[in-house]
């Protein structure tokens, strides 16, 4: 039995399918505050010729920038990858209180693999974390997008 998706990730699942659109790795990422969406964004890295402008990076700053803050502990964050050791340090610094993601990424990801940096002694916030919301529908874009480029 397959259930909808929350409306935070299939909103992030379609911004990665705008980015994979305009050339970007398909990766698309939502805050939302009180279930409501505050911010969204997607990779921007080529575009924007920033290799910092990962889709998590970009909602952060949306974020704090809607909210006028730079702790958003009230915050949760829905993404379509698991989060890169960048994009996790930012989370933490950010104090969100949840992550949620559609696909691991057993490479590049630094919550569930690799590093797990949440895990760490040395990080002072620990979101709580849940993943494989939209896993297959994310995992297929990342398929098609680097398909298409081979």
């Amino acid at each position: 039995m397959s259930f909808p998706l929350p409306l935070p990730m299939r909103r992030a699942l379609d911004l990665a399918a705008e980015a994979a659109a305009a050339g970007e790795v398909p990766v698309g990422a939502v805050i939302t505050r009180n279930g409501a969406i505050v911010a969204e964004g997607r990779n921007r890295m080529r575009e924007g010729h920033d290799p910092t402008a990962h889709a998590e990076m970009v909602v952060l700053r949306a974020a704090a920038e809607v909210l006028g803050t730079s702790r958003l502990d009230e915050c949760s964050l829905w993404v379509s990858l698991e989060p890169c050791a960048m994009c996790a340090g930012a989370i933490a610094l950010a104090r969100l209180k949840e992550v949620r993601f559609a696909a691991e990424d057993p490479k590049g990801g630094a919550v569930v693999n690799g590093p797990r940096l949440f895990g760490q002694p040395t990080c002072h916030h620990r979101p709580d974390v849940l993943g494989g919301i939209g896993e297959e529908e994310a995992a297929a874009q990342l398929r098609r997008f680097f398909a298409e480029r081979r």
